[in-house]
This record gives C-alpha cells, sequence and structure tokens, in this order.
C-alpha cells in the first residue's frame, strides 16, 4: 500500500510542474500581477470556485466562514513562501486540493462548517505558499492584494453559482459540479 502512495505522489509531482503563464509585473504592475496569477492556473480556478460552492452547499454563516478561512490562511502560506519556509508537495497538494473539495461536495458530506475551514484552510497555505513561490519581482504587498481580490471574486462565483444550483435544481446540480471539479482535477493530475 505504502508503495502504491508513494508512486502516485511521485508520478504527480511529475506531471504538476508550475505553470509561469503570468503577467510580468514589471510589464503589468505587481497588483495586475497578483490579480491575474490565480486566472491563469485552471487548477487554481477550480479549487477556488469549488469553495464557493461547497460553501453554498452548507449555507448559513459558512457562506462567508469558509471563503474567509481560505482566504486567511493563504495569506499565511503567501508569508511562509516569502520568507523562505520551504513547504513539500506543494503543487500535488494544489491538485488534491480540487480532486477533495469536488469530491466532498459530489458526495454532499454532512460536515460541520468548522471543518469545512479548516480543511479549505489546510489547502489553503499550499496555494498561498505557491504564489509566493512565484512572486519574481513583483512587489509582495501589491501581488498579495491582488491574488487576494481574485480569489474573493472566484469564491463569490462559487457561491453564486451554489445558490443558484440550490434555487433551481436542489443539491443535484451542486453535486454535479462538484463531480466534474473531482475529475477536472484528476485530469491536471494525470491526463493534463
Amino acid at each position: 500500500m505504502l508503495k502504491r502512495i508513494s508512486l502516485a505522489l511521485a508520478i504527480t509531482a511529475a506531471a504538476t510542474l508550475p505553470a509561469f503563464a503570468h503577467l510580468d509585473p514589471i510589464e503589468h504592475g505587481s497588483f495586475a500581477a497578483g490579480f491575474s496569477h490565480p486566472l491563469f492556473g485552471l487548477d487554481h480556478i477550480l479549487a477556488m470556485i469549488a469553495v464557493g460552492l461547497w460553501a453554498a452547499m452548507q449555507g448559513g454563516r459558512a457562506i462567508w466562514l469558509v471563503p474567509a478561512a481560505f482566504v486567511g490562511t493563504m495569506a499565511l502560506g503567501f508569508v511562509a513562501a516569502i520568507v523562505g519556509m520551504p513547504l513539500p508537495f506543494v503543487e500535488p497538494v494544489i491538485l488534491a486540493s480540487v480532486i477533495f473539495i469536488g469530491i466532498a461536495i459530489a458526495l454532499a458530506l454532512p460536515v460541520p462548517t468548522g471543518a469545512v475551514a479548516a480543511m479549505v484552510g489546510f489547502f489553503a497555505f499550499f496555494h498561498g505558499h505557491a504564489h509566493g513561490g512565484e512572486l519574481g519581482e513583483a512587489g509582495a504587498w501589491q501581488f498579495a492584494i491582488g491574488f487576494v481580490i481574485a480569489t474573493g471574486v472566484l469564491h463569490a462565483v462559487g457561491i453564486g453559482a451554489g445558490l443558484c444550483f440550490g434555487r433551481f435544481g436542489g443539491k443535484a446540480l451542486s453535486r454535479l459540479a462538484g463531480a466534474a471539479t473531482a475529475l477536472g482535477g484528476l485530469w491536471l493530475a494525470f491526463g493534463a
């Protein structure tokens, strides 16, 4: 069993090299580079929209608590990266976040809001570390403000979709979107 897990992690790590198709902060400014950063990676887009979708499925205070936990912990991961704290398996954990959150939505797991916030917070630290690891020439504060706002927008898209799905199709449409998210994560991990 341990050999299979190690092999799966090794294959995932080899298949998930970071994409450097981001805006140049010197040419476009640090804020624009930060804002665009989550928008140029399908793994980030899927995970952040899924966080909003999961929050909407939970309802109540989860609608603001779950995304806030993600953004706050993502900021901590960013700071950890810019101060030089090493973190292994950043890209594989980011892909795992897409798959895990997608599956959790598809299964409509009855998880307390605090636990959902903790789970997305765990993954958010890795997302933030990835942002910090690709800071390059950008000014840290402007870059951070940019990617925090973009993340909030993606969460809002997920919340809006989840609320619409809930209104017009119950949990079935959200669960279908979760399954599609998980499949997208698997495709990124093994097929892209």
